[in-house]
């Protein structure tokens, strides 16, 4: 393994860096936490990566098509320049799995897989096990435990029920509870060198 492989913040996108509202069908839908910009600015401060990773099974589902994906997160690119902070990459999995074997996925990038951050690790020269990963949910973990990574859950989205319901049956809990994150980021960068 090379030294010089970047370390990176994997964030979750719905429910993580900007509310959730059931399927982003409209540029309109799309709105960010207060929160957020600050957070991936301070992630590029700290020489750390600043990566989404998201499902995104409403294109599968037909409920919008990849051009509005593609829409709304060159929207959320612009945001973040225009307060001075980037995304080093978005990866998403268009893919639905349906228990019933309709439009059933057998990909390998639908959360909890790590196929988004395995393409991360090659696209972005990423050491994935000295990196982290934020969502608001189980899924999101459980993705980044497969691959080596930290993993920190957010109390935003679906994060606090899914804590205060379903923590128990969980295989194994997250390296870190927050309530949001601004400060999961801040745990990261101030207790931890990117190199």
């Amino acid at each position: 393994m090379s030294a010089s492989r970047r370390r990176a913040i994997f964030l979750d996108r719905d429910g993580t860096l900007n509310a959730p509202v059931g399927f982003v069908n409209h540029r309109s839908l799309f709105t960010l936490f207060p929160w957020s910009i600050e957070a991936i600015r301070l992630i590029n401060r700290s020489g750390f990566l600043a990566v989404v990773v998201t499902n995104q099974s409403g294109i599968a589902r037909g409920l919008y098509d990849e051009a509005l994906l593609k829409e709304v997160h060159a929207e959320l690119r612009a945001s973040l320049e225009a307060a001075g902070a980037h995304l080093d990459g978005i990866y998403y999995c268009p893919h639905f799995h349906s228990a019933t074997g309709t439009k059933k996925s057998d990909c390998e990038c639908r959360k909890p897989k790590p196929g988004m951050l395995r393409d991360a690790e090659r696209d972005l020269d990423v050491d994935l096990t000295r990196s982290y990963v934020i969502g608001d949910t189980y899924s999101d973990l459980e993705m980044g435990f497969r691959v080596g990574a930290r993993a920190f859950l957010v109390m935003t989205g679906f994060g606090r029920g899914n804590y205060e319901h379903h923590r128990h049956g969980w295989p194994r809990q997250p390296d870190g509870v927050f309530e949001d994150v601004y400060r999961a980021v801040t745990e990261i960068v101030f207790t931890e060198s990117p190199e």
